[in-house]
């Protein structure tokens, strides 16, 4: 059995663009809280596309829980949308497209798992040591 987490946050967020804002300032503020400097900035883009996408195709709201379980960083966007996310090929020209690429190239796992009533996308992110 694993140990508890050191840390752990959440927050339940409206599914409008102001709600991928305010998911950017929480991580931002209880890493830094946290002593996890090191790792505001990939978080918060992996936040970010988690969050973009829970606002384009989730529902009304989404949750945002983010752990810090000593070695690594567990975080996680659920929302109540079908469906699962893949990530896409767009052409060079392409506006949009890339959220899920940029996760993979920044997280060092993730992955979508089935819960009652919608889904959870799910990342970790080894922590400096």
């Amino acid at each position: 059995m694993s140990a508890p987490p050191l840390h752990t946050v959440e927050c339940l967020l409206p599914s409008v663009p102001a709600g991928v804002a305010k998911a950017r300032s929480l991580i931002r503020t209880e890493l830094t809280r946290w002593g996890r400097v090191r790792e505001i900035d990939g978080c918060l883009l992996i936040v970010s596309e988690l969050a973009t996408n829970a606002v384009r195709y989730g529902g009304s709201a989404y949750a945002l829980r983010l752990e810090d379980r000593g070695d690594r960083l567990y975080g996680e966007v659920f929302d109540p949308g079908d469906g699962e996310p893949c990530p896409r090929s767009p052409d060079v020209e392409a506006l949009s497209g890339r959220g899920l690429q940029i996760v993979a190239a920044l997280a060092d796992e993730w992955g979508v798992t089935a819960a009652e009533g919608g889904k959870a996308v799910w990342f970790s992110v080894s922590c400096a040591a």
